[in-house]
């Protein structure tokens, strides 16, 4: 790698070295190469091509669906000294105008803009008139029909190799299994490009997947150990979202709904107090997340299954992108599988999408009832074998890792489920079965004669917990299937009558006892391996994020784009006496010694 590559990094940037395959991807980008980039979030995407942006001449030109992200990049390039704007919607007229003339003028490092802005008549024209350093086509899983963010526009950015042949592209994306990675070479012409795979582990999650039991209780239990932390929390309807967030401020914390069906302005303005103020935490639906660059945020939890482990991924991917502990826990239970079923099959999608979606869930499905190390089942579908400490070793960052989950022999109990789904003529749901098992004097059992059926009180030596994890767990080994046509009901499968007529062991994990009290110990625990701060120390941390907290509003802008807590933690444990000792820490590039060193030197001194 160059020493002006370097330079840049050390700086602009305030790094004193490349991660990973950073150092050769600049190299082949900024050499006028084609690069197709698979990194996690948090891996570093950006400086792969804001490094070559400033090594070449001209202006690269950022291709991005997000306006929350091209704003937050925009802010934080700012906040370096780089020459950085972006053109979308937010813009009034004037202000467009002048990002268009410094585009022509040449006095752009980065501009940030929609495809769909991109590939109007007028814009190309303004290019063509322009110099462009390269093409940077983030959250490019957004090309594959078959991915779970799919933007028709990005189909047509094709145009930049057939318009702008000696222009350099580099396409970057942190969710794409196996056949989207092809997808996207293919839909973007970068067949020829050099392809950089990181690995899409993120070490600092820890994975915790719960059966649904109690959720609002399950929920609170589990925030109780991340009180004054921001987070994410994911519902599956607005409906969800909206009591979610009510029962949160209830319950003391500083949450906000963010959907859909809510006012744009009021969408706006929760974001914003997101991404500006430290502590709060937001319940979305997917609307919310997508290219928001929140270092800080301590979880993200999901109070319902989501669609695809590719969704999984990118939501939890959410979490920790500071490299500090994070935790993504999920709640999921029979429904959510019958409830998405339902959706794919009552929708107008065709055939070949819907049995790709069956497949997506069903890996989603495996993943939360497997009980193996999460994170190699979740690896795994991203093509990648999960090495650990050594070949097949398991994560010890997951609940599986830490607590592994008890099997049982179950193929009786299997048989008793399998026989009153028959018995019942294969159109109800798991509640009213487990009540014909454990032999219940309902008016509706009675109503349609159940209680007189061989399989009536049969189960009465499991509770109803119990039952439904032996149903739920039928379901996700594919013994029983939901009739998403009907009601939702549960039939048997070919499978089925191997395991009724005994030539089928049948091991299910054991369901695990309710949790005691509240979760405060266990996240606790969850955290311990955060980044070590003396307590002689920690007073002048607070300090330092009091002076980030008053910058970032008088300037409008997010806490994080003027320092990183890893920046503040640095500085707060080597109390930097001169401005050369404080542009040793990492995160302090030359605009913000410049711009913040005398106050943070004032501050280092006061406390």
């Amino acid at each position: 790698m160059s020493e002006t590559a370097h330079d840049i990094l050390r700086e602009v940037f305030g790094h004193e070295a490349f991660r990973g395959e950073q150092a050769a991807i600049i190299e082949h980008v900024a050499a006028g190469g084609d690069a197709l980039v698979l990194m996690p979030t948090g891996g570093g995407k950006s400086l792969c091509y804001q490094v070559p942006a400033l090594l070449r001449e001209g202006c690269a030109i950022v291709i991005s669906p997000l306006i929350a992200l091209m704003q937050d990049q925009v802010e934080a390039l700012r906040q370096l000294g780089v020459r950085a704007a972006f053109l979308n919607s937010t813009l009034e007229g004037a202000e467009a105008a002048a990002v268009e003339r410094q585009l022509r003028e040449g006095t752009l490092d980065l501009l940030y803009v929609a495809p769909e802005r991109l590939l109007t008549p007028r814009f190309m024209s303004l290019l063509d008139a322009s110099r462009i350093a390269l093409f940077a086509i983030d959250e490019a899983h957004c090309v594959s029909q078959w991915g779970h963010d799919f933007r028709r526009e990005y189909r047509e950015l094709t145009v930049l190799h057939e318009r702008w042949p000696g222009v350099p592209r580099i396409a970057l994306t942190a969710t794409a299994d196996p056949p989207t990675q092809r997808e996207i070479a293919e839909r973007l012409q970068l067949e020829g490009a050099r392809r950089f795979a990181s690995s899409f582990d993120r070490p600092n999650i820890r994975y915790t997947v719960v059966n649904k039991d109690s959720g609002q209780r399950q929920l609170l239990d589990f925030l109780a150990g991340h009180r004054g932390e921001a987070g994410i929390v994911y519902c599956l309807s607005r409906n969800k979202v909206e009591k979610t967030a009510a029962l949160l401020v209830e319950a003391g914390i500083d949450a906000l709904p963010y959907h859909a069906g809510l006012d744009a302005s009021v969408r706006a303005a929760n974001q914003r107090r997101f991404l500006l103020e430290d502590g709060v935490v937001v319940v979305a639906t997917i609307a919310f997340g997508m290219g928001i660059d929140k270092p800080d945020v301590r979880f993200v939890a999901h109070m319902d299954l989501p669609k695809s482990i590719e969704g999984y991924y990118q939501e939890t991917g959410r979490a920790g992108r500071d490299g500090d502990p994070a935790e993504a826990w999920m709640c999921h239970g029979l429904g959510d599988v019958v409830l998405l079923r339902q959706m794919i099959d009552q929708s107008e999608a065709g055939d070949d999408r819907k049995r790709l979606e069956h497949r997506k869930l069903d890996a989603l499905v495996g993943y939360c009832e497997t009980t193996r190390c999460r994170r190699q089942v979740l690896l795994a579908n991203f093509g990648e074998d999960y090495a650990g400490n050594g070949a097949g070793q398991p994560c010890g960052n997951c609940d599986n890792c830490l607590s592994p989950p008890e099997t049982w022999d179950a193929t009786v109990a299997a048989q008793k489920a399998l026989s009153c789904v028959y018995r019942t003529g294969q159109r109800f749901g798991a509640a009213h079965l487990i009540d014909v098992l454990r032999g219940s004097e309902s008016e509706r059992i009675r109503q349609f004669g159940h209680d007189g059926i061989s399989t009536y009180g049969i189960g009465a030596e499991l509770d109803s917990r119990a039952w439904r994890g032996v149903f739920r767990q039928l379901v996700a080994a594919g013994l029983l299937e939901v009739d998403s046509e009907g009601y939702g009901g549960l039939r048997l499968t070919a499978d089925s009558r191997d395991v009724l007529q005994g030539r089928r062991e049948v091991l299910l994990r054991k369901e695990a006892p309710r949790p005691r009290g509240r979760g405060k110990e266990r996240s606790r625990d969850a955290r311990a391996v955060a980044v070590d701060l003396p307590a002689r120390a920690q007073p002048l941390f607070d300090a330092l994020r009091e002076l980030r907290t008053r910058l970032a509003r008088e300037q409008g802008v997010p806490p994080y784009v003027i320092f990183h807590d890893s920046t503040l933690r640095e500085i707060a444990a080597l109390r930097p006496a001169s401005s050369d000792e404080l542009a040793g820490v990492p995160g302090i590039g030359a605009g913000k010694l410049e711009r913040y060193g005398e106050l943070v030197l004032d501050t280092v001194r006061a406390a």
